[in-house]
């Protein structure tokens, strides 16, 4: 029994792999729905370096979290509970952005029943799907591979990409500003500015962020 009680444990290690095998499934849903509806590519990655929707990788550890004890339940309470929890989630999210980076990346303004156009009904509905095919048939065998990491190898990652994360959104939050003033006509001080005007300007934000950084 409590083996059986251990296991079902969900550790800071493990939400961790979660968040980036989460944040890598977001940015290809995303970017797989542009082109099949849409047409276009739109690199749809919260970061400037790297295929990382955080919003997802949040999402995933959040419904993992309450979700993994109803695993074996019926889709109806899964649905609800994502529903719910997605939801609050993304609001909470499109605000974070718009706190941190003066900006959210999307906009339910014009869609049914939505909260502030940080929410609506069809992405809530969205939502409630993507927590049942999550812990029904994809954090599954992410669980077996996680498992597979070996442990020394897992935690010396953990370290290295953590750093990394932590540089990439800095240098995002730094693109972002310098974008907004190379568009009002100020010109780059220094050679990490330039740098920023050359890479990660307001074409590539243009991109990644669906044109709302610069509203």
């Amino acid at each position: 029994m409590k083996k059986s009680s251990k296991k079902q444990k969900v550790t800071f290690y493990d939400m961790f792999w979660l968040f980036i095998f989460g944040s890598i499934f977001g940015w290809i849903y995303e970017v797989l729905f542009s082109l099949i509806v849409h047409h276009i590519f739109i690199n749809h990655s919260a970061l400037v370096i790297g295929p990382f929707n955080v919003c997802y990788g949040i999402c995933a550890c959040a419904l993992t979290f309450l979700l993994y004890r109803y695993k074996d339940k019926g889709y109806l309470p899964l649905f609800g509970i994502s529903f719910f929890l997605g939801s609050i989630l993304e609001y909470i999210m499109s605000w974070g952005m718009e706190l941190v980076l003066g900006f959210s990346s999307w906009d339910y303004s014009d869609m049914f029943l939505n909260i502030n156009g940080r929410v609506c009904l069809v992405m809530s509905c969205l939502w409630g799907l993507l927590g049942i095919v999550w812990i029904k048939w994809i954090y599954p065998p992410i669980e077996k591979l996680i498992r597979k990491i070996p442990e020394k190898l897992g935690h010396k990652l953990v370290v290295i990409i953590s750093i990394f994360l932590v540089l990439d959104l800095a240098l995002t939050i730094s693109a972002g500003i310098r974008a907004k003033e190379c568009a009002k006509g100020i010109p780059p001080h220094n050679a990490y500015e330039r740098f920023l005007d050359k890479t990660f300007n307001e074409e590539y934000l243009y991109n990644m962020f669906n044109n709302h950084w610069s509203d």
